[in-house]
């Protein structure tokens, strides 16, 4: 016994230790996220960017850089980089320019990328999120992140290897990426997460990429350093094609903390790009950056400068001034909204809109008048808890409507709590049953009536003389046994907030 706490106390001294140790050191993260627009065709062909076909499908002469064939500029691309711009606070630039960036891709045949170096679409953005994850921050806070730059470009083709030969899949190649360059604001795994899904929340809600991580429709690069108070700033490591929202707070973090160790062993950090291993929960080494890669970069010959409509600037491939006419209600402003016109708190709004498919049974389940307050409530907790217990995700909620049901059941008092999980359950095991059905098939009904409610209360307290004792005695515990039996002699549905009454008085009594 005496060893073992020796033990547990030397835990707490080495634990306390590394947080003083962590404390001095300031850790920096910059982000750079690849989104896929979301387009019918590539950024210079009229190849189909359709998801999941058949390998080398999807390419057109252009693509695999037959000779002789020459770009062509998809305007949606541009519509949808303007309208990203935009919707993130940049300046748009009136005239853009492309460049070819020379750089050995193994899936991209014409051996340079085409993409916008010198003149970007955009510049000087920024974007203001809430940071929140339960379990982790106590409360909300607000933070800020300027945006260098976003630019057009092609996505290269994807690459498969097996033990002997190497194949190439050009069904990628040449798909149009957003760039989105933000500056190094973030301090942690947690705020860049918290970016990249407020950066989801407005790509989806202006529809200009589906966001879809585990297709590789965004990917996140992520810059980490860290340094000493008052200090420079350290050598930073680059982590490549993070492919999830907590992929990203969790390499960060680790990175955070591999570097931190290093530095308290006195070891020095390598300037080098790394992956990270979901599996294993770490980053790995893939390749040093000592020497500065040069590019070659160089004007793309066969397009145009880029030119964009605004102010008094009527020619231009798109006009930026109608463009911001369709940006629609953005995730921060229905946050704001929900709470001024519903009542709810900052970690609901942030919970529910940072979660679209139950946002969106939330705002169709208040449309029936159900309290906002209460549609939140079971929604965040008792929706999230059986969602996450049968692996499943909100967009699978198939019948929000029934839930809206279940909660009119629940606000008129018909049924409890507990009802409301039963029947909760039934909804999301694929049950279409209405819950009125089902409450009156079942007899789930609420017991409410109080001279029914007393008899029961008799009856338990004759049946538990043990515990009545033990409360007598003051034991608090025992009337948690005792609102116990009562749920049990009840088959669950007496009303607990008037047991809870007659049994203090009958006990008191």
């Amino acid at each position: 016994m005496v060893l073992k706490i020796v033990y547990n106390q030397m835990n707490l001294v080495r634990g306390l230790s590394q947080i003083s140790n962590k404390s001095k050191w300031k850790s920096v993260v910059g982000l750079e996220v690849h989104a896929q627009i979301n387009s019918a065709s590539k950024l210079f062909s009229g190849a189909s960017t359709q998801f999941s076909s058949p390998v080398n499908t999807n390419v057109s002469l252009f693509d695999c850089s037959t000779p002789g064939t020459l770009p062509v500029l998809n305007k949606r691309s541009v519509e949808a980089g303007v309208l990203t711009a935009l919707s993130l606070n940049c300046k748009v630039n009136p005239v853009s320019h492309f460049d070819r960036k020379h750089y050995f891709y193994a899936d991209l045949p014409s051996g340079y990328q085409i993409t916008q170096q010198r003149a970007p679409l955009a510049v000087g953005g920024y974007l203001e999120f809430q940071v929140f994850t339960p379990g982790i921050h106590k409360v909300p806070y607000t933070t800020k992140v300027k945006i260098k730059q976003l630019q057009l470009e092609q996505d290269s083709g994807k690459s498969l290897h097996d033990e002997n030969k190497s194949f190439v899949d050009l069904n990628r190649a040449g798909v149009s990426l957003m760039e989105l360059v933000f500056d190094p604001d973030l301090k942690d795994g947690e705020e860049a997460a918290a970016l990249v899904k407020e950066l989801i929340s407005i790509l989806q809600r202006i529809q200009t990429c589906t966001c879809k991580m585990e297709e590789g429709a965004l990917r996140v690069d992520a810059n980490v350093s860290i340094h000493q108070e008052s200090e420079p700033l350290g050598v930073r490591t680059e982590i490549k094609n993070i492919g999830s929202v907590r992929g990203v707070a969790g390499a960060v973090s680790y990175e955070i903390r591999r570097q931190i160790k290093l530095k308290e062993a006195g070891q020095t950090i390598t300037n080098e790009t790394r992956a990270w291993d979901a599996s294993s929960k770490t980053t790995v080494a893939m390749r040093d950056k000592e020497v500065e890669q040069d590019y070659r970069y160089m004007p793309e010959p066969n397009l145009p400068p880029l030119h964009i409509a605004m102010g008094p600037i009527q020619l231009g491939s798109v006009n930026a001034d109608e463009l911001k006419k369709c940006i629609p209600e953005l995730p921060e402003e229905t946050r704001q909204r929900l709470r001024k016109e519903n009542g709810l708190t900052l970690e609901q709004s942030i919970i529910l809109v940072n979660d679209s498919p139950l946002l969106k049974v939330f705002e169709e389940i208040s449309a029936k008048k159900v309290s906002a307050k209460l549609a939140a409530n079971f929604l965040i907790n008792d929706v999230n808890t059986m969602l996450n217990k049968k692996d499943m995700d909100s967009k699978e909620i198939i019948n929000p409507g029934h839930i809206g049901e279940i909660l009119e059941l629940l606000e008129r008092e018909d049924i409890n709590r507990n009802t409301a999980r039963i029947l909760l359950e039934n909804v999301l095991s694929g049950n279409d049953q209405n819950p009125n059905q089902i409450v009156k098939e079942k007899d789930l009904l609420q017991i409410s009536d109080e001279t029914e409610l007393k008899n029961i209360c008799i009856q338990v307290i004759e049946e538990n003389k043990k515990a009545v004792r033990d409360y007598k005695a003051g034991k608090t515990k025992a009337f948690k046994a005792l609102l116990g039996a009562v749920v049990s002699k009840s088959k669950s549905r007496a009303n607990m907030k008037k047991i809870i009454v007659i049994l203090k008085d009958l006990l008191e009594n």
